[in-house]
């Protein structure tokens, strides 16, 4: 049988005291370092090279010294499907060397019903008023707990203030309270303004993959004030007319001219790729590509929540869209066609 690990559902210093006070599990092999070593699997850090993960472990190993448990980031390859995968086939092989996982919130059922991770007391969480009380709930699986939270992500609205300026938008900081409906009437403007290579209002990451349920998701959450798929204990509550408008959104603003073409098969490189090369005005993202882009745009960026639908959709906008795209195939240039009042 495997053998029991401790899952780090995203503290991990806490998690390495755990495993540190405990033995860790860690097998010296014949002839090998003496020192005890903790051995923390993860997937890639995508806050970049000597990212947040490794700050951690190194900061971890400072304290400990020399003699103390030293511990060691295995960063695991390809997409986070690709991830589980391996950890699943290392840990039910018994071969895997691993003493910390950090697992995707989704996966902590599967890993601990297989008896793959073992239970935590809750003295592994120092303070617990510290978390966000939604995001520690899925540390627990069947009333126990099986991880600590390290991290979590939340999708931001990222956007280009110059190109809000170009098109003399009625306010270039957005704030916490942008809509689709505002992103939407900024077609003409921006389309008028004549951006260089300026092709799209939006991208974001709609490939098949996980990225593209979150975005899916969103548009749903956003169609209705107060939209859940289920409830607290996991029942499915939806209501097709939910379902409806929660699709009907995702369609409407995903469609072209919106959207960039091709964004249905970006991920998060691709979409960043897009945005950075000023082929979008906005772009749908996570917190980590915030630097990056700060050092591209500097105060020309502007960052929000994810824009929200809360007013009552309008039928204008798709009949402005039938204008617009008419319009695009007969060569007249878009500020020509009707605009709705």
């Amino acid at each position: 049988m495997a053998r029991l690990l401790t899952a780090a559902a995203l503290s991990l210093l806490s998690l390495l005291a755990l495993a540190a006070c405990t033995g860790g599990g860690v097998q010296q092999q014949p002839g090998a370092d003496p020192s005890p070593r903790i051995v923390v699997a993860s997937g890639q850090d995508v806050t970049g090279k000597n990212g947040i993960r490794q700050q951690l472990i190194d900061a971890w190993n400072a304290k400990e010294g020399e003699h103390g448990y030293q511990a060691r980031l295995v960063e695991l390859p390809g997409s986070a499907d690709q991830q589980r995968s391996q950890l699943l086939g290392a840990l039910q092989s018994g071969s895997a060397e691993y003493d910390v996982v950090n697992l995707d919130v989704t996966w902590i059922p599967e890993f601990a019903d297989a008896g793959l991770i073992r239970p935590l007391s809750d003295s592994a969480v120092k303070d617990p008023q510290d978390l966000i009380r939604s995001v520690d709930s899925t540390s627990y699986w069947d009333g126990k707990r099986y991880a600590v939270p390290f991290n979590s992500d939340a999708g931001l609205l990222y956007y280009r203030k110059d190109h809000l300026v170009k098109a003399s938008a009625s306010r270039t900081d957005l704030g916490e309270d942008v809509t689709w409906d505002e992103l939407r009437e900024l077609l003409i403007p921006l389309d008028r303004a004549e951006i260089k290579d300026h092709e799209a209002i939006w991208t974001t990451q709609l490939a098949a993959y996980e990225g593209r349920t979150v975005n899916a998701i969103e548009a749903f959450a956003s169609a209705e004030e107060g939209f859940r798929l289920t409830d607290d204990d996991g029942d499915y509550v939806a209501t097709e007319e939910q379902l409806t408008a929660g699709v009907t959104e995702l369609r409407e603003r995903t469609e072209p001219p919106y959207l960039l073409q091709g964004a249905a098969e970006s991920r998060e490189a691709e979409s960043l790729s897009a945005f950075a090369e000023g082929r979008t005005t906005f772009q749908r993202h996570w917190p980590y590509v915030y630097l990056t882009l700060h050092e591209i745009f500097g105060a020309d960026l502007g960052v929000g929540p994810a824009a929200r639908q809360v007013r009552p959709r309008r039928p204008e906008p798709r009949r402005h869209l039938r204008h617009v795209r008419a319009a695009r195939r007969e060569g007249r240039r878009t500020d020509r066609v009707p605009h709705r009042p």
